[in-house]
Formats: structure tokens, sequence, C-alpha cells
């Protein structure tokens, strides 16, 4: 079956949906899970490098912590934004006070950093806080 290829964000089972049902709340075939999620969820570093390196879609990481000032206000733009993006990229968060090593693996400098996967490659990141227009205006297109 043709489609674009995306990793359930919950379960990590690679799912394939046509490009044109991208936008119809698409879920795993596997635990039903949302693979187009209409927010931001927190993912883990199984998760992301599963994703990263497989999905057809954009995939956008908030790396963030609990602690950061600038990561706090820039959540709730991060969600409206992938509210926004649903259909054309998938954004998600990854917590690196959780995760520790993440930082280091990635080579986050500081937070909050986007980073940007498509196709098994990197495509783009940028440092700082952003307001929803200014990440949507960001986001690579799928």
């Amino acid at each position: 079956m043709a489609g674009k290829k995306l990793t359930c964000l919950n379960c990590a089972q690679l799912n394939r949906v046509p490009f044109d049902r991208l936008g119809d709340n698409p879920k795993c075939a596997s635990c039903a899970a949302p693979l187009m999620p209409r927010k931001a969820i927190e993912i883990t570093p199984a998760i992301l490098a599963k994703a990263a390196a497989n999905d057809d879609v954009p995939l956008v990481v908030d790396f963030w912590a609990p602690w950061c000032g600038p990561c706090k206000a820039m959540g709730p733009e991060f969600n409206k934004a992938a509210s926004e993006l649903s259909g054309k990229a998938r954004l998600v968060k990854m917590n690196t006070q959780e995760h520790a090593t993440i930082s280091s693996k990635m080579n986050i400098k500081g937070i909050p950093t986007m980073v940007a996967w498509q196709n098994g490659r990197e495509l783009k990141r940028k440092s700082g806080a952003m307001k929803m227009w200014q990440i949507v205006n960001w986001v690579p297109e799928g």
C-alpha cells in the first residue's frame, strides 16, 4: 500500500497513511492512537529515534525542561502550532530533564530548541522561544 510512513508516537509501530488522509485524524493500526495528534505530546528517545529515521512527514521536536522559563512560555504556543499544522507536520516534546542524555546525543546546546526531521535526516534547528505563528512559519513543508 502506498502512502506516507508515520511512526506511532505511542507504541512505535510503523504505519502507512494515504497522503490525502493525513488530515482525517488517522489512527495507528496497532494501538489506535492518533498518528497526527492535534497537540504536542511527550515522546521517548526510542520513539524519537524511530520516527526521525522513518517518517515521511516532518517531525518537529521541542527539547525543553520544566525548570526553564522560556520553555514554559513557549509550551502553549507550541501546542497551538501543533493544532494549526495537524495533517502537515507532527510536533512533539522531549523533556531534557527526564531524558538527561538526550541533550548531548542530539547536540542540544540550549533550551528550548526545536529540531525538524523528515525522511531520516535533520532538516533544521532553532533555539529560543517562539510564538505560534513563528513556529508555523519555521516548520518545513511536508
